[in-house]
């Protein structure tokens, strides 16, 4: 179920958000997988709501897709989170309350069309990366049963896999957004924190979390992350955060020079085999880079001081009712007695320098890949061993949020024994859209065009830009925009006081375009958005004898655009009748 087919079927009259939301009714009775949710929406609440989305795509058709980016997707929200009128207990019926309001995540979904189907399921108060420490019942994995879904956003990501939901959200600070995610053969994307808003969560590490995304295509995530991101002025870990942009020329990729699997030879050769895939791939280099300080920080999550963060968020509730916690989540929450705060500075300090090892040791690489999980373990020995899997489940996750990364996961090639086996591709802090189009690009999907031309909305000031030939989309220096995380905006045209002439001598072949006091003519340009703080370098890449100045557009705006020093038009050859560029290639090519 992703969100690109259901539009696809909408438009071609195949479906309609009501059929969809029957379908999905009919899954989950179908499957008989209580331990998935732990509240579903009046399912009669949730046709009207589908019967109105119905009426607004009979009525707009094409136009609503574009004004509801998410209309009629079907969702669920793990249920550490608030939606309005629905209980949210953190797994933990003794601690539930009703908000009166969503969480800004929840409502900017909503607003953008999504039909949100119910709550799911998790390790309690978000401690745990099983998917078993829940009074609501261990959620099984969606390929066998008898393993664990991984957690703590166990739910979440079993309803994605199993067609439940086209997507949904979790939390993620240890790895809570990626390991169901691998364990389920599903996307998982954990963005940079801050990115999306944590207010109206019920926290775990309130300086390390984040809303992730779980999705059936990297696509699909996509497009929920760019729906559910923004500033948020109330939620004090909110942060306007600068994107990288994206890379279209190779990817510089490290893997761990030590692998640690625990003994599990089929997951060992899954990882094996991907990137044995991934190095054949044209345009990508790998190296090893030493784990040791990724892995040490990876135990302070749980071995550390932080623990008494986790302390802070719920301990005063566990203290007062210690028989209604998991015995498990109340025991690990429990070691924060055992430290004080000159232990949490030694922490932060500890932390610091595995950070500043962990990033010369990154230098560069534009991602770290790892194994998401290194092992999946059944049900029943998580049971009898529930600390040491947890921990071994967190073994290439633990650190990201510590190290301020973004990260991706997604399934890689399956186990020998037919069970999923996913990968994570890791990045700094504001590489979620070069990650999403990096991922799609190694995945071979021909949505990675798509992804790299539709970054998240700007939080920043921007500058717009006209072009005119080899910058413009599909062209061969495209990706000079691009990487600078630019946003096409309009295809229009230049008011008609310009001449249009094809440069000699120019690779790749580039035209100039000139201001004339007559005869001239409305020459096609594309009007691109970038951030202020990259134009000077895209500035800067132009070759004489173009440059930056100002352009009139048909509509009477100025803009930034190219033009062209006088003494270059001399013995260029007039191309002002074909309109554009793009025209006077194609009448070349033919």
């Amino acid at each position: 179920m992703t969100i690109t087919d259901i539009h696809a079927d909408y438009l071609g009259g195949a479906s309609t958000p009501s059929r969809c939301i029957e379908q999905v009714l009919a899954r989950i009775a179908a499957a008989d997988r209580p331990e998935i949710w732990i509240s579903r929406m009046d399912a009669a609440a949730l046709r009207a709501q589908a019967r109105a989305l119905d009426a607004v795509l009979a009525a707009e058709g094409a136009a609503a897709l574009a004004r509801l980016p998410l209309l009629g997707i079907p969702f669920a929200v793990k249920d550490n989170i608030d939606v309005a009128g629905m209980p949210t207990t953190a797994a933990c019926p003794a601690y539930a309350y009703v908000p009166d309001a969503s969480a800004p995540v929840v409502e900017k979904l909503v607003a953008a069309g999504a039909l949100l189907v119910g709550k799911t399921n998790l390790d309690q108060f978000a401690t745990g990366l099983v998917g078993t420490r829940s009074p609501y019942g261990a959620v099984r994995n969606a390929v066998d049963p008898d393993y664990v879904s991984g957690g703590s956003s166990s739910g979440s990501a079993v309803a994605v896999a199993l067609g439940m939901a086209a997507f949904a959200l979790g939390t993620d600070t240890a790895g809570s957004g990626r390991v169901p995610a691998g364990l389920n053969g599903i996307v998982g994307l954990k963005p940079t924190r801050g990115l999306l808003s944590t207010r109206g969560v019920v926290p775990a590490c309130r300086t390390l979390d984040c809303v992730s995304v779980f999705a059936a295509s990297v696509a699909d995530a996509w497009k929920v992350v760019q729906a559910a991101a923004g500033y948020d002025a109330l939620d004090p870990y909110s942060r306007r955060i600068a994107p990288q942009g994206v890379r279209r020329r190779g990817y510089r990729i490290a893997v761990p020079a030590q692998l640690e699997f625990f003994g599990d030879v089929a997951a060992q050769a899954a990882f094996e085999a991907t990137l044995a895939r991934l190095r054949d791939l044209p345009g990508c280099t790998f190296g090893t880079v030493d784990y040791t300080p990724f892995r040490d920080a990876a135990a302070l999550l749980y071995q550390g001081p932080w623990v008494a963060e986790r302390h802070a968020a719920v301990g005063a509730f566990i203290d007062a009712q210690p028989d209604a916690a998991h015995p498990v989540v109340a025991g690990i929450i429990g070691q924060a007695r055992e430290y004080d705060a000159t232990d949490a500075f030694m922490g932060q300090y500890r932390l610091a320098a595995l950070r500043r090892a962990a990033e010369d040791s990154l230098a560069g690489y534009d991602f770290l890949l790892v194994p998401t999980t290194p092992t999946m373990p059944r049900i029943a020995d998580v049971l009898a061993r529930p600390v040491e899997l947890n921990a071994q489940l967190g073994y290439y996750t633990n650190f990201v949020n510590f190290f301020d990364m973004a990260a991706l996961a997604v399934p890689g090639v399956s186990r020998a024994d037919g069970l999923p086996a996913g990968v994570t591709l890791i990045g700094a802090a504001g590489s979620d859209h070069l990650l999403a189009t990096a991922v799609a690009a190694l995945l071979g999907g021909a949505e990675a065009d798509a992804l790299a031309a539709d970054p998240l909305p700007f939080a920043e000031p921007t500058v717009q830009v006209a072009v005119v030939g080899a910058h413009l989309a599909g062209q061969p220096l495209n990706w000079q925009l691009l990487e600078r995380g630019a946003r096409k905006v309009a295809a229009t045209h230049t008011a008609p006081h310009y001449r249009l002439y094809a440069l000699p001598g120019t690779t790749p072949p580039k035209p100039g375009l000139a201001r004339v006091d007559r005869d001239g003519a409305a020459i096609e340009v594309e009007v691109w958005e970038l951030p202020l703080r990259r134009f000077g370098e895209f500035v800067a890449e132009i070759p004489a004898p173009l440059g930056i100045g100002s352009l009139e557009l048909a509509d009477g705006r100025w803009v930034k655009g190219f033009i062209c020093e006088p003494a270059a038009i001399a013995d260029a050859t007039d191309i002002s009748m074909f309109g554009g560029w793009r025209a006077y290639r194609s009448r070349q090519a033919a």
